[in-house]
């Protein structure tokens, strides 16, 4: 894309978050009136998500109809409608990094997020939905597992997270799983490493909170494929979650609490040689972009950083490299696939899409806009319509394929970001096509039985 003033793609400065001026909330405000007022003469992020359209009605309707008639005390509406998707930056904004406005819109955002959770703003509430590991110790107890499950889908149970928790009682939520992947997981057979040229022969799998905890079948999946393809894997001995959830929230303290446990192992993998897949395309580029901004001089992050990859961002280097099976016996008919936002921003370009057009007979409809669930954002009682709104063009382009046919199939990267997309399809009354990870369709597409539950 052509920028204003540069051809360069964009770049990203570091995140001073350890300065203490990082925290100085008229220094913040000021550089949110700055970049405020840029994109208020641009308008191009319009559709992107609320942040703007919030930003450009509280311009409109002000006195000057400029930035500066707005109340400075309004800006954390705009900073509330913001979930960090990093469309904006990525993929949107022509003034950013190497041009000299320097706009940063989703930094200067999480700057204001982490002054509202230092100054305590942040609720109990939000901290509790964003602390994944602690509902994941729920997790692997069948008994337990078997009656929370049931008691989150009763009505009563929903208006009480309703008041409580601010959980919208009609947003799809997530069932623990009754086995853990990291308890279930096959072990990896015996078999030859083949190094390629772009990629290692050698993988360790990082299982993120949901696979470990919710959808373990995505993450036997993926060993499926692996082991199809002869690729030797371990899980890393030790994890905690990759830090998104708080992130979103401001709360870098817990961030680099994560850090902390996460990197070390990481890092040992990456000296190993091993390339490093997450299945979760947030928590693939917490360790891609966020961490590494937050740690510059951090010689393990970076080094971890070069090491994670992208499930089908790793497959299709095997492919170049020779090293990937291409014969599929099992057509999937029409698959209508959504690539998320933090896949999108990845600079990976279509690496499922590439896969799954592979895949004979098959017929794939790919739609690249925000899904509007967002980490947390589509699930609160204050957001979930306007996640839905947001979402609803995503909902109408996956409904109707080329020539009028519908999809046999939907598919996302982003499991949450799948379930809501099926959410806007019965809330909209769109039918009911199957949904499906995009790991799980090339398992189909390979042949291989699915795991057992």
């Amino acid at each position: 894309m052509t920028r204003e003033g540069s051809l360069e793609a964009p770049t990203r400065h570091p995140l001073d978050w350890q300065n203490p001026e990082f925290y100085n909330e008229v220094a913040c405000l000021t550089e949110m009136e700055r970049i405020f007022d840029i994109c208020h003469g641009c308008r191009r992020c319009v559709s992107l998500c609320g942040a703007f359209p919030t930003l450009f009605d509280l311009v409109d309707e002000s006195k000057t109809m400029e930035v500066d008639g707005v109340d400075k005390k309004d800006y954390w509406k705009v900073v509330d409608q913001c979930y960090m998707c990093d469309l904006c930056y990525m993929t949107k904004c022509p003034y950013v990094p190497p041009h000299p406005f320097n706009l940063d819109f989703p930094h200067t955002i999480l700057r204001a997020k982490a002054i509202q959770f230092k100054k305590g703003e942040v609720s109990k509430a939000s901290q509790l939905l964003a602390s994944t590991d602690t509902h994941g110790m729920f997790a692997g107890i069948p008994v337990v597992v078997q009656t929370i499950n049931a008691i989150n889908h009763t009505q009563v149970a929903r208006q009480v997270m309703e008041k409580t928790l601010g959980v919208d009682q009609d947003a799809w939520l997530p069932d623990f799983a009754t086995t853990k992947f990291r308890s279930g997981a096959a072990k990896s057979p015996d078999v030859e490493v083949k190094e390629g040229k772009s990629a290692p022969g050698k993988v360790a799998i990082f299982a993120t909170c949901f696979v470990n905890y919710n959808e373990p079948a995505i993450g036997h999946d993926l060993l499926k494929i692996l082991t199809h393809n002869h690729i030797p894997y371990e899980l890393v001995d030790q994890e905690k979650c990759c830090g998104m959830p708080k992130l979103e929230l401001g709360d870098l303290e817990a961030v680099n609490a994560s850090k902390e446990i996460n990197v070390p192992v990481l890092a040992r993998y990456a000296r190993a040689g091993y390339a490093i897949l997450s299945p979760v395309p947030s928590c693939t580029l917490m360790f891609k972009q966020e961490i590494p901004l937050m740690y510059p001089d951090d010689a393990d992050v970076q080094l971890v950083k070069e090491a994670m990859y992208d499930p089908f961002e790793y497959l299709m280097l095997r492919k170049r490299d020779g090293l990937l099976k291409t014969e599929f016996p099992q057509p999937l008919g029409n698959v209508s696939y959504q690539i998320p936002c933090h896949g999108r921003v990845q600079k990976i370009g279509k690496k499922t899409e590439e896969m799954l057009k592979m895949i004979p007979e098959t017929t794939i409809n790919t739609i690249e806009r925000c899904s509007g669930h967002a980490g947390t954002y589509g699930v609160k009682k204050a957001h979930h319509q306007d996640a839905l709104k947001i979402g609803k063009p995503v909902f109408k382009a996956m409904a109707n394929m080329k020539d009028g046919a519908k999809p046999d199939y939907i598919s996302s990267d982003c499991p949450l970001g799948g379930h809501h997309i099926a959410q806007g399809f019965e809330v909209n009354q769109l039918g009911e096509p199957q949904l499906a990870h995009p790991l799980s369709l090339v398992r189909m597409a390979y042949g291989l039985d699915a795991p057992k539950k």
